[in-house]
């Protein structure tokens, strides 16, 4: 059977040449025009991979793909974008893309980071959709949150926050790692979010239970696990 490529483009030239040229290498082709449209399409769960413009109508990749990630849909990625700078890049393989290829570009090299994408994800083991530490644990499908018995609800930014420490168990993570990974910013916007943040995640993992799991690495930065 025939692997499926979704291709989100708006321009309709580049659109039909890559959807040509993929056609004759054997994949079947379903097509997009806008941002909307594409993530519909993409949570289909169907695709071998998406290409996906950055710059769309309705919807922009990049909320796109921020929609894909946090929904769990893991399938490759390649966002295709006239922007190039170093940190465009950056903010395109931080925010969830497998490949970033800038335009203009060629139609061979494409078609071999599709390829390679597809051969990995099938190789790759099955993300784990449950994430753990002692008795604490997030279910990522269901976006549900324990400690033991106790359900802990979490705003969206909490939960973020949490994910991110949970996937990083017994190590000590900075607070620019959490400003990069957690609010995606690229640069110390000189407030206290991160502390606030995490004071009101303390309180709802720890408050009233005999083991502290979120502690505060003293000069260095945070870190989830059991005690020291």
């Amino acid at each position: 059977m025939s692997q499926k490529i979704l291709m989100v483009e708006d321009d309709p030239a580049t659109a039909e040449f890559i959807a040509k040229g993929l056609e004759e290498a054997g994949f079947v082709v379903d097509r997009a025009e806008n941002g909307r449209d594409g993530l519909f399409l993409s949570t289909d769960g169907g695709y071998a991979c998406i290409v996906l413009d950055r710059m769309l109508p309705g919807l922009d990749g990049m909320a796109v793909l921020a929609a894909l990630r946090g929904a769990g849909v893991e399938t490759p990625v390649i966002i295709l974008s006239a922007l190039g700078s170093p940190e465009d890049r950056i903010k395109g393989l931080t925010g969830g893309c497998d490949d970033y290829m800038v335009k203009p570009f060629t139609f061979a090299e494409l078609l071999a980071r599709i390829k390679l994408l597809i051969r990995r994800s099938a190789s790759a083991p099955a993300p784990d959709t449950v994430l753990r530490c002692d008795d604490l644990e997030m279910d990522l499908l269901s976006r549900r949150v324990r400690r033991g018995d106790r359900a802990i609800d979490l705003q969206p930014r909490e939960f973020r926050l949490l994910e991110f420490l949970l996937r990083h168990v017994d190590q000590v993570v900075t607070r620019t790692m959490l400003l990069e990974g957690v609010w995606d910013y690229h640069f110390d916007p000189g407030t206290n979010v991160v502390d606030v943040h995490l004071s009101r995640l303390r309180k709802k993992i720890d408050e009233g239970e005999a083991r502290r799991l979120l502690h505060t690495v003293r000069g260095a930065g945070y870190r989830i696990g059991s005690e020291p």
